[in-house]
């Protein structure tokens, strides 16, 4: 059975807020090859474009679902300085 992305309420604000399609976002979050351990908050990240934009996805995975918890645009010096000081690992 394939994991469920169960949307919270803040998540949806923040789609919202940015302009970002659930539909877009959900497949990040299901097929992005890139992804990582973010060892400060201790939660999985995807990586992924959303048009133009890089978004970073932190997310948690429960009971068979997928919950993401935030969305950030990013770009590439963002998430490099994240890995070489440690902070993401290659999940």
């Amino acid at each position: 059975m394939e994991a469920a992305v169960v949307w919270t309420d803040y998540m949806q604000y923040r789609l919202n807020l940015r302009g970002f399609n659930p539909v877009i976002i959900e497949e990040i979050l299901r097929y992005s090859s890139e992804r990582y351990f973010d060892t400060m908050t201790e939660r999985a990240v995807a990586v992924g474009r959303h048009g133009d934009v890089l978004v970073m996805v932190p997310y948690e995975i429960k009971d068979n679902a997928i919950i993401p918890v935030t969305i950030h645009a990013a770009d590439r010096k963002q998430i490099t300085a994240r890995i070489k000081s440690g902070r993401f690992i290659n999940d």
